[in-house]
């Protein structure tokens, strides 16, 4: 009975894409793509989202990174922006009744920009103003004239008080004590001696006499508070009168610039009244004034300034804002502190806008892994979605008993869509975990990683890559070059059928190749720098897959890649290392004999095994079970192990390597070391697709090369991953020549005759297995054990239960 080749020819181990079907020369002569590729789905999700015009369809792009995400979705909110009216200019401004809570003052777009120069120019002007209509001779006359009457009235009543106290012979004095009354004689006050010479009724009469007038005056001096009050409120009245001329002249243009403003005649209105009830405060020398100059030129006019929150003047349409750090304090905004003579203070002209102000009115895109990363922020964009409305104040987690005085500004009227751009786990994880995640973010926009390779689509990527070089200002591609370009990108998708849509990989390739080009004095990029930048890539991150082979070569590793052996087997792995990856061979054995039908992953008994993996050996477990003991019990116990691994083992890709080592030791047919072989099966022994076949391959060609070719060597495969293979051209050279070769395989079955040269055998009508093939060797071998382990239960009959119990405790 011969065994079929199961060996694949060459070319179908690589699917070039051939120049001659490119119509062009350059990539100079193709137009740019005007939109994106391949990313119709969640282009078409995106302008939903954004269209909605109601609460909750917010968009979440999901994808992996490298796939354009950011600049597709960049792309269409501008365009969708550019039809959209032009936001509100915000402002902050002073509110006088209620100074700890500045105002909301939203303007046209450009308005406020120029209602702030307007304002600094009053300011300039305000103080010259103030002390010249202040230090005016007609002002300064008035006040005088208020003051002289006002002393003249203290006086009047003061004289008039002492002569009238004349007549009942009293004086009164002014002392440096104040004010007192003595007895006098002719006009002229008594000495105490003379007093005391006075009969004792004349002196109680005196004392007496003392005291009414002592009443009189008091009641006399408590009027004088009530007269210097009355003389303040002329003298402000007086500067009020002096002020309110200038202020009017100085605020008549400001007022005629933004006469169509309401909003802004009440709020110079607020200021006049304010000027004219404090604007001798401000007067250059006076004691409340600290005598320095603000950033204005002018102290102490601050709360007449306008904080310009957010400028759209230059805004076309409706304003697409990205922030890339999207901590709480850029997300909503700000308050900043000034520290001064120890003490924090804060004005409103020190409140900062957020992303979220910027964005009112238009759209914000954000990063949501980096939004999640920040302390508060994701539960302060929540909170912006659900009330439709930004509130600038740190967090209230973030607020201690010893936070400094702040404001509290009238909140910012937000209406705005939000694009979250993140991986496909994050946000499965939100939308499972995050209850108000699904009522925010309706729509998921979901990018795609490849997309279909055929001509049209060929065609179609050659001018995608074409927009990509003009962009980064690299020089035209030859044909040649795009259609290396294109095989790399079916090569990085992992399927022949397939281009990838991870830009960044290929952006990357194309300005190396650029590099490389220049270098040469090369006016255009051509195939061969194409394939140097690719191997000098693969070069730059190789060495640790040179190590490996190295060992394998000095015999450190122990990997055979000729002669034969039962139970071990060639199995192969890949690894990832930043960004890159590489294959490489690793030995796996097998090891059975008499038992309670265990098969024993020595990976994950050691905890090295993942999920994945122990899950793969089970399946292994259950195929031995379902086609070797149906009608008898497995009594055979196995151990597996991948040898010489002293790491972590992840992936069900090596068990079909375990099970043909598992069926090798079984049966004592040899297995061939010239051959490496990669493949999940299920439980019924078909053999299923698994990753990184092409590197796989690659690897243990490597390390065939290094040792020599011999034309028996090789690479068996699932029969599913032959539409993956975009193998390296010196594989496929090698494989046309006969030096290598790939073999293709369905089932275990075919796996284990490729593997050892001898036929399955299948069963027939009657289940009887044809004699001199594998599967009757292995099932003529798990016969045997059962009925080893009959004899052995019927001689010590309690011993296996005592066993097993044991073991089990």
């Amino acid at each position: 009975m011969t065994v079929p080749s199961r060996a694949l020819d060459a070319g179908r181990l690589r699917t070039p894409c051939d120049p001659g079907r490119l119509p062009f020369a350059s990539t100079d002569e193709l137009e740019e793509l005007p939109g994106s590729l391949g990313q119709a789905r969640a282009d078409e999700a995106l302008r939903f989202g954004l269209g909605m015009n109601h609460r909750g369809y917010n968009v979440f792009v999901l994808g992996a990174p490298g796939t354009g995400r950011h600049a597709t979705t960049l792309r269409v909110l501008r365009e969708m922006a550019a039809s959209r009216p032009q936001p509100a200019d915000l402002c902050y401004v002073h509110d006088f009744d209620h100074p700890l809570s500045p105002r909301l003052l939203t303007l046209p777009a450009g308005r406020g920009a120029a209602l702030r120069a307007d304002m600094q120019t009053f300011i300039r002007e305000l103080r010259p103003a103030i002390e010249a209509a202040l230090d005016s001779d007609t002002h300064s006359k008035r006040i005088e004239a208020l003051q002289e009457a006002h002393q003249d009235r203290e006086e009047r009543a003061l004289q008039e008080i002492g002569h009238a106290c004349a007549a009942d012979g009293l004086a009164l004095l002014r002392t440096p004590q104040g004010f007192v009354f003595a007895p006098s004689r002719n006009g002229e006050p008594l000495s105490p001696e003379a007093f005391e010479a006075l009969p004792a009724e004349d002196r109680k009469a005196c004392e007496t006499l003392v005291d009414v007038w002592s009443d009189r005056l008091a009641d006399l001096l408590d009027q004088f508070p009530g007269w210097r009050k009355s003389l303040h409120e002329a003298i402000v009245r007086a500067g009020r009168d002096a002020l309110a001329p200038v202020v009017a002249h100085l605020m008549r243009e400001v007022r005629a610039r933004h006469a169509d403003l309401p909003e802004v005649g009440r709020l110079l209105d607020a200021i006049a009244a304010d000027l004219l009830d404090s604007g001798t405060v401000w007067r250059r020398g006076d004691e409340d004034d600290d005598g320095d100059d603000d950033e204005e030129g002018v102290s102490g006019f601050h709360r007449y300034q306008v904080n310009v929150l957010v400028d759209n003047a230059a805004t076309c349409g409706a304003p697409v804002i990205s922030e890339d750090n999207p901590a709480v304090a850029r997300l909503v905004g700000r308050i900043e502190h000034l520290a001064q003579m120890g003490t924090v203070t804060t004005n409103f002209t020190l409140i900062r806008a957020g992303a979220l102000q910027r964005a009112a009115g238009g759209y914000l895109v954000l990063d949501a892994e980096r939004l999640l990363s920040h302390p508060y922020a994701w539960e302060a964009l929540k909170r912006v979605l659900r009330s439709g409305e930004v509130r600038i104040e740190p967090p209230s987690e973030a607020q201690g008993w010893n936070a400094p005085l702040t404001l509290e500004p009238q909140p910012v009227p937000c209406e705005l869509k939000v694009v979250l751009i993140g991986e496909r786990e994050l946000f499965y994880l939100l939308n499972e975990n995050d209850s108000d995640f699904p009522e925010l973010f309706k729509v998921a926009a979901d990018f795609d990683e490849d997309l279909p390779r055929n001509p049209a689509s060929e065609l179609q990527f050659a001018r995608l890559l074409a927009g990509m070089a003009r962009k980064s200002a690299l020089q035209p591609f030859g044909g040649a070059a795009v259609a290396r370009l294109v095989e790399h990108a079916a090569r990085v998708a992992e399927d022949s059928g397939r281009l990838t849509l991870q830009l960044r990989l290929l952006a990357d390739v194309m300005r190396e190749a650029d590099l490389l080009a220049r270098q040469g004095a090369v006016a255009q990029v051509e195939r061969a720098h194409v394939d140097q930048a690719i191997a000098a890539r693969a070069r730059r991150f190789g060495r640790y897959a040179e190590r490996v082979r190295e060992s394998m070569l000095d015999g450190t590793t122990l990997i055979d890649t000729a002669g034969a052996r039962s139970g071990q087997i060639n199995g192969l792995v890949v690894v990832e290392l930043g960004g890159e990856r590489f294959g490489h061979p690793m030995r796996i054995t097998a090891t059975v004999r008499l038992g309670d039908g265990d098969v024993v992953d020595i990976e994950r008994e050691t905890e090295l095994g993942g999920a994945i993996h122990s899950k793969g050996v089970l399946i292994l477990s259950a195929f031995l079970a379902s086609r070797y003991a149906r009608h008898q019990p497995l009594s055979l116990s196995a151990s597996l192990v991948f040898e010489q691994s002293y790491a972590p083992v992840e992936g069900d890709s090596a068990s079909l390597a375990e099970l043909c080592a598992l069926l090798s030791a079984l049966s004592g047919v040899p297995i061939r070391q010239s051959l490496a072989i990669t493949g999940s099966i299920n439980q019924f022994g078909g053999v299923q697709a698994i990753g990184g076949v092409n590197e796989k391959i690659e690897g243990f060609y490597d390390l065939c090369v290094a040792r020599g070719l011999s034309g028996e060597q090789g690479v068996v495969i699932p029969q599913a991953c032959v539409r993956h293979l975009m193998l390296r051209e010196d594989v496929v050279a090698a494989v046309a020549a006969g030096r290598f070769a790939i073999h293709a395989v369905d089932s275990v079955d075919q796996a284990m005759e490729v593997l050892t040269g001898m036929p399955a055998g299948v069963a027939d009508a009657k289940g009887i297995l044809p004699r001199g093939t594998l599967n009757e060797r292995v099932a003529g071998a798990l016969a045997e054990m059962t009925a080893a382990r009959h004899a052995a239960g019927e001689q010590h009959p309690r011993a296996p239960r005592r066993t097993r119990q044991h073991s089990r405790e």
